[in-house]
């Protein structure tokens, strides 16, 4: 018989009503650790506690899986991803070593990318510059957090000349999601570079899927509140009644956790409440465009910049998979508000970007389109996490457990691989690790006993 406290119990009476309980529909009414979030990191904690043999149950507000990995397999008849596609770092990340278990086709990225000046490629000279200025201005961000830190754009060299705004947004809005003003220099110099990249072929979001199978995952229900001061344990409170555990990993996005979307009683030290606020989600947004017949004359999975002028800019991924999808990418400040303004301003702007790099004539080549607007997503709210300048220690404080019963987990719980799937995956195998080891579910190994002689 779950444990019901008063204040729960006024909690979800009225949602109790409303639809069949959690028990009913999923068979759990308690378990041992209780999962929110069906993303990377919850799929990952999840799958760890499984292996323990204990009892889990995945808890998912939306009607899929996957979170911000969410592979379209409809609208163009092959796989699309519509939110992370790389697998940065293949050779350190988890994923790489689980897709062939799933039966995931997992392909490298080609080296590089292109930088188109205008209507042409960049001269082999010009790309040397580019990238020789890249490499300062990486340096000089390493070198000023070893100081102090500050945010990024401060930190770039005063001579990056002509390259300044391009850099600008392959370090900021393409690469984190979010402006370089905004960025704590420290942050970004210990994340682990990401200039080696992998993807997979049917999608990242259909990885995710297939590493869920055989999990117990609710969908389509909203955890509202957790109460950590129950005897014996947690009880989550949801909108199919309400849910007894001995634990509770959260996985949900910084900016659900700062907008209050659950609630938390009693309240939340005051180090994870400023975490969720310190650790904010950028923006960033993909313009899908279906090009038959290669009008940019462009290679498989090509990827290109070009020498922007300002912050109206972009990044294209051409021929994606072979297909003949490109991908247009906008972020930071420039993403949000032109994703704010709705999915015909952006396809007019990704449009009008490509006309100015490649010629008119790829309008007439245009067929069907996509957008996608994350920031509108009402259980995501945005990108990916990044730490203002000064903020960096907030990873490390959202890494800490609440009352020995409540863990969080995802991307931003990752000093050096946030940002990234396979930085969220291994924070929720920490998390779950952790848990179990916590709850007495598993033991640490211990040392040998020296007998004196």
């Amino acid at each position: 018989m779950p444990i019901l406290s008063r204040r729960s119990f006024l909690a979800t009476s009225i949602a109790a009503t409303a639809s069949p309980s959690l028990a009913a529909v999923g068979g759990f009414d308690q378990v041992d650790i209780a999962v929110v979030g069906a993303g990377a990191a919850g799929i990952a904690a999840a799958r760890r506690i499984a292996a323990a043999r204990r009892r889990v149950v995945v808890i998912e507000a939306t009607d899929r899986i996957g979170g911000r990995c969410f592979t379209d397999t409809t609208s163009f008849g092959v796989p699309v991803d519509r939110g992370a596609h790389w697998i940065h770092v293949p050779d350190l990340n988890p994923l790489m070593r689980l897709a062939p278990q799933a039966g995931v086709e997992i392909a490298q990225a080609p080296p590089g990318q292109k930088i188109r000046i205008g209507p042409r490629n960049a001269r082999e000279g010009e790309m040397e510059d580019f990238l020789a200025a890249l490499v300062r201005a990486n340096r000089a961000i390493g070198d000023a957090a070893r100081r102090t830190d500050v945010a990024a754009a401060q930190a770039l060299p005063k001579d990056l000349g002509d390259w300044r705004a391009t850099i600008e947004f392959a370090l900021g809005p393409y690469g984190c999601s979010k402006d370089l003003a905004e960025v704590s220099a420290l942050d970004l110099a210990r994340a682990v570079p990401r200039d080696v990249e992998a993807f997979c072929r049917q999608g990242l979001g259909t990885l995710i899927g297939k590493l869920a199978q055989g999990l117990p995952v609710q969908l389509g229900t909203a955890v509202r509140a957790i109460d950590t001061a129950v005897r014996g344990g947690v009880e989550l409170a949801t909108t199919r009644g309400p849910l007894n555990a001995r634990g509770v990993i959260v996985t949900a996005s910084t900016a659900v956790l700062a907008a209050n979307k659950i609630r938390f009683d009693p309240e939340l030290p005051r180090r994870h409440v400023d975490a969720f606020n310190r650790l904010t989600l950028g923006s960033y947004d993909r313009i899908i465009l279906e090009l038959p017949g290669n009008p940019l004359g462009l290679d498989r999975d090509d990827l290109v910049f070009e020498q922007a002028r300002g912050q109206r800019t972009a990044a294209l991924l051409a021929n994606v998979g072979g297909s003949s999808l490109a991908l247009v990418d906008v972020g930071g400040k420039f993403g949000r508000e032109l994703a704010a303004e709705g999915e015909p301003a952006m396809t007019a702007f990704a449009l009008d970007w490509l006309a100015g790099l490649f010629g008119n004539d790829l309008r007439k080549a245009v067929r069907r389109t996509a957008a996608t607007r994350w920031n509108d997503n009402p259980w995501v709210l945005g990108a990916s996490s990044v730490a203002a300048p000064g903020s960096e220690p907030a990873r490390r404080a959202l890494m800490e457990p609440v009352r020995e019963r409540l863990w969080f987990g995802g991307e931003a719980a990752h000093e050096t691989l946030w940002g990234t799937v396979g930085g969220a995956w291994e924070s929720g195998e920490r998390a779950a690790e952790a848990a179990l080891k916590r709850l007495g579910y598993v033991s640490e190994p211990r040392e040998p006993v020296r007998r004196r002689r």
